[in-house]
């Protein structure tokens, strides 16, 4: 009996069949993952987020298995050749590899040396030896010399006999799959450099005598070894098992051999039949198993890349805002000036001005008083200065600007960049923000995403933020796809204030499409402020379904209907009235009251819509209306007096923001243009199998420095306060093979803008890395890392970036 869809994905996720069956048909109704997950508890009986993620993914993947498994037996059946036995095969085929096996022999292909032969009458000879090698080879293949049928003397019937029988072994499905899995136990992934390329491609030197099992090949390795196979510096190998000291058949051989019944016994036709089984491995089946295991080593490794790009984005996205604080926004520069944009509590942009502190102008006391008019003026209480060239020297700036003026009562941060320049020159911002020049909009993001990361990270294209690694070897639709579900859970999970939302952010919600978004605008633009969640239904084609998927992640602060501001959704309204109905007051008076609110039971309140998860869920969200999810806002203190890579020393204890996780380590910002690395092995005493596990994009840390390498820019950090600076750093210097390729590539761009400027030459300091004008055209998506020119560094190891700072 073959087993559903559904009972498969129940299986795998360890949940009921009836579970799975509601949230697919949830899903194919068009419902979203974040609506199921927060609204339809009861339906799905409390599947969370992530394991809808995972069933909306294998449903994807096994629905493209039945139409791939409906296609092959019609094919089959076409060819006259589907038996109930072959067709029971395919039906219990229960992946996209095994199906194909089974259909190879099957599949339209042109014509070969096998066809070829058989068309000539060759296979009774073929079958014949198999079956009886007591037969001599040459006299039995006498028989079938045809000059009319191109077979010109025995040795090519043969040869014709040959293709026959290779083509038949490599087509056996279950010896096929018997044989990739063992390969993959196995087998190991080899690396050597191309004869000549040894200078040229020395970024890659880890791997020019290089090999490990596959089963031990950790993502980044794989992506950097395709890489440098892809730039002709390396020749990569998929050996079947460790090189054998000792001459003779591999056990695949013997293996293959076993399978048909070929054995040396002393026959005539033995050493032909061993001959063909293996020129049969050598030729076809090894060949075949390469190319499946390759593409199997790539899928991990790009799914294992867009995880850490995903995880790294989500913990992005959901750092902490600053809030609704007016702020000050510093976009630097040395020749074209400072950036400046303030934009008040709500992000509306109040003032804009350019200010030369800098070399060549040194204009730096009568940019102070500006920076201080500015403040005083529109109330700022926080300065946001851009990570990227002469971030260091503004960020001085900026703390000169807080001591001579005490009063003004600022605090500065220091905020990434990356993407920046994507927004500036995008169609919404021309949109948003007409009047500005492009320059000055970098300044107005950088300040605005100190407010709010979320709700201006959601204008940037996810892939140019740049927090993955190797982001431009990996399959597009997969990464996108990936990153996109982040962004949606991100944006439904904290919620959006639907009179404030940009076009982008409320793309993002639940049920709103791009076109609705604008609709949504242009009637807030048309109409004033929504007053309701119910007036959302009078937006041109927003309509019941999509009103039902958006309605609970919208927020209307100061409504007509205090419940508009929670995540209560407007279908549970009811639930709320009888609550306070219960205890004789309002609903008004019932928000916030947590007294009242933990002494009703809800089990009073379940009805036949609304279940106990429901009910619970409306009482923990009354007692804290409109929560935020996301962290405190805090900051970290660069020390002050180490500025540059040049003012570290081993045993120095700062602190720092971590601006991106690898699967080997953690960059953290310490504030001198170069970020550190803690590798792996120095995040805990104890093993850490996934640096995420310690630290997330945006934590602020405490680093020792354990080793400096001012030459090649290099900055080795633990995170393990006491060990010893200076030693083997366990924790700061990369493994064998994380040197020359495994660095997180974090850049942004289209592969057609990667090169130039796009972090700087040497090492990546952040007043090289290019820029618009002075700083090169830099578009600073690619920028490597939020908070993270070391990231550049990174990437120049690692053989992403040339000794000039050119993108490879």
């Amino acid at each position: 009996m073959t087993t559903s869809i559904e009972a498969r994905i129940a299986e795998e996720l360890g949940v009921r069949e009836r579970q799975v069956k509601a949230a697919v048909e949830l899903l194919d109704g068009g419902s979203t993952v974040p609506f199921i997950a927060r609204y339809r508890k009861e339906a799905t009986e409390m599947l969370d987020d992530a394991q809808l993620r995972t069933l909306e993914e294998r449903l994807r993947y096994l629905r493209e298995l039945e139409d791939r498994r409906a296609a092959i037996l019609d094919s089959v059946r076409e060819q006259g050749k589907l038996t109930e036995e072959l067709e029971a095969r395919i039906r219990a085929a229960d992946t996209k590899a095994r199906l194909e096996d089974i259909y190879l022999p099957f599949k339209p292909k042109r014509r070969t040396k096998a066809q070829i032969a058989r068309e000539a009458g060759l296979t009774p000879l073929a079958e014949g030896l198999l079956s009886d090698p007591s037969v001599e080879p040459t006299a039995a293949a006498a028989a079938f010399v045809d000059a009319d049928k191109g077979v010109a003397d025995a040795g090519a019937a043969l040869e014709g006999a040959r293709a026959i029988l290779t083509e038949k072994f490599s087509e056996d499905a279950d010896l096929i799959g018997e044989l990739r899995e063992r390969m993959w136990g196995r087998g190991r992934l080899a690396a050597k450099v191309r004869e000549g390329q040894e200078e040229a491609g020395s970024k890659f030197a880890d791997y020019f005598d290089f090999a490990e099992p596959f089963t031990a090949l950790p993502s980044h390795r794989v992506l950097a070894m395709l890489r440098g196979e892809k730039e002709d510096v390396l020749s990569l190998d998929l050996e079947p098992e460790e090189p054998s000291e000792t001459p003779g058949p591999s056990s695949y051989e013997g293996i293959v051999a076993h399978r048909f019944g070929v054995a040396d016994r002393g026959r005539p036709g033995d050493k032909w039949l061993q001959d063909t089984v293996r020129w049969a491995w050598r030729t076809r089946i090894l060949v075949h198993l390469g190319i499946d295991l390759r593409l199997r080593l790539r899928t991990a490794a790009e799914d294992e890349a867009v995880r850490v790009f995903a995880a790294n984005l989500r913990d992005l996205l959901l750092a902490a805002p600053a809030g609704t604080r007016a702020t000050l926004g510093l976009d630097p520069g040395f020749r074209t000036g400072v950036k400046v944009a303030v934009v008040d509590a709500t992000g509306k942009v109040v003032a804009t001005d350019t200010i030369y502190p800098h070399v060549p102008a040194n204009k730096w006391d009568q940019a102070l008083d500006r920076l201080a008019r500015l403040a005083k003026q529109h109330a700022v209480e926080l300065v946001a200065i851009g990570n990227g060239t002469a971030s260091r020297e503004t960020d001085k700036l900026a703390a000169e600007l807080l001591a001579k003026h005490p009063e003004l009562n600022l605090t500065k941060v220091m905020v990434s960049e990356a993407g920046a320049s994507v927004y500036s020159a995008s169609a919404f911002a021309s949109q948003e923000l007409p009047d500005l020049d492009v320059s000055l909009r970098g300044a107005v993001s950088i300040a605005r995403r100190l407010q709010d990361p979320l709700a201006e990270l959601v204008k940037i294209d996810p892939k140019s933020i740049g927090v993955g690694q190797y982001q431009h070897d990996l399959a597009e639709v997969k990464l996108s796809r990936s990153l996109d579900a982040v962004v949606e859970d991100c944006v439904n999970g904290v919620g959006v204030d639907v009179n404030t939302a940009s076009t982008p952010l409320l793309s993002r919600v639940s049920g709103i499409s791009s076109g609705l978004a604008e609709n949504i605008v242009a009637h807030r633009d048309a109409n004033g402020p929504f007053r309701s969640r119910k007036a959302l239904k009078d937006v041109a084609r927003l309509g019941p379904k999509a009103y039902e998927q958006c309605a609970g992640f919208l927020r209307i602060r100061g409504g007509d209907d205090p419940l508009d501001s929670s995540s209560v959704h407007p279908e549970a309204y009811p639930v709320v009235r009888r609550m306070a109905k219960s205890t004789g007051g309002q609903v008004a008076a019932l928000i916030g009251d947590t007294g009242t609110l933990r002494s009703l039971r809800a089990g009073d309140f379940v009805d036949e819509t609304f279940g106990l998860p429901t009910v619970t869920d409306i009482l923990r969200e009354l007692e804290k209306p409109g929560r935020d999810p996301r962290p405190a806002f805090k900051t970290a203190t660069f020390k002050e007096g180490v500025e540059k890579i040049g003012d570290l020393a081993s045993g120095m204890i700062l602190e720092g923001v971590v601006t991106n996780v690898a699967a080997f380590g953690a960059f953290v910002d310490i504030g001198v243009h170069q970020d550190g690395l803690v590798h792996v092995s120095a995040m805990s005493r104890t093993f850490v199998k996934d640096p995420r596990d310690v630290v997330k994009p945006g934590d602020v840390v405490k680093v020792k420095v354990m080793d400096v390498d001012i030459p090649r820019k290099r900055i080795s950090l633990t995170l393990r306060l006491d060990d010893e600076a200076g030693a083997d750093a366990q924790g700061g210097a990369p493994k064998r093979g994380e040197r020359g390729g495994d660095r997180a590539d974090r850049g942004g761009r289209p592969p057609q803008q990667r090169q130039g400027g796009g972090a700087g030459g040497g090492g990546g300091r952040r007043s090289e890395r290019g820029g618009r004008d002075d700083r090169g055209g830099r578009d600073r998506s690619s920028a490597p890392a939020p908070g993270n020119s070391a990231m550049a560094d990174a990437l120049r190891k690692a053989g992403l970036l040339g000794e000039g700072g050119k993108r490879k």
